[in-house]
């Protein structure tokens, strides 16, 4: 499988974010997607998810060769502020995404082996999510992505503000989700996109662009991206 983004244009007012990008993703790995605070990031992940229109641009799936339109069920999106109903408990808001979602889970397990897929504690799970942590609610984030199965899992810099247990613990989980899917994940970290990531993709300039790690050794591909990113700030 592959994920085919075509001519993608995107303006706000006179300023251009995202300028006539094409580029293809490919299942199986994690893509770091780099780039300053506020390069595009976001605005692409909104793009891909439909939340903003875009100026131009087609986004398609390739599956065996034959290709289709981009539907909203592809696509799973981690926003890095969790957001979940906190009105209700963990195991209820987990109950109520399978019930709504059942026909199109396979081989259900129970909700307390989803949990413990995570590591939230039993006497956490009735507890309502309003009193949930932000590792914790971003855990149920992740929960429900891997549950849902999209075939394309947004990640918008959902391991900033966690503690370094929560984050290893979530590096681990993304790791193990993502065959058969393809995973983009935005960071401005760049020790982070390193750690975790298969494929580094640069958002400079507007522009998407893989950084080929195998002809260079760690310092020079750092050097290569810190010099990609302080040319766009001096623009």
């Amino acid at each position: 499988m592959k994920f085919i983004i075509e001519h993608l244009t995107k303006h706000f007012g006179k300023k251009q974010v995202l300028q006539d990008i094409d580029f293809i993703f490919e299942e199986g790995k994690i893509y770091g997607l780099l780039g300053r605070n506020g390069a595009g990031k976001t605005t692409l992940f909104n793009c891909i998810n439909r939340d903003i229109e875009t100026d131009s641009g087609s986004f398609c799936l390739d599956i065996n060769g034959q290709r289709r339109e981009l539907v909203p069920e592809d696509v799973g999106y981690v926003l890095s502020a969790p957001v979940v109903p906190e009105f209700l408990t963990g195991r209820e808001f987990l109950k109520f995404f399978i019930d709504i979602n059942e026909s199109s889970i396979e081989n259900p397990r129970s909700l307390d082996e989803y949990f413990e897929s995570v590591s939230i504690a039993r006497e956490d799970r009735d507890k309502l999510l309003k009193d949930y942590s932000h590792g914790m609610k971003n855990k149920m984030q992740m929960l429900v992505s891997m549950i849902a199965k999209p075939n394309i899992l947004l990640l918008d810099e959902p391991l900033t503000s966690l503690d370094v247990v929560v984050a290893e613990e979530m590096k681990a989980l993304l790791r193990s989700l993502k065959d058969g899917r393809i995973t983009i994940f935005s960071t401005h970290i760049m020790d982070l996109a390193l750690d975790l990531c298969d494929e580094i993709v640069l958002l400079s300039h507007g522009e998407l662009e893989i950084v080929e790690k195998s002809s260079m050794d760690g310092h020079e591909f750092k050097d290569r991206i810190i010099a990609a990113l302080r040319e766009e700030r001096h623009e």
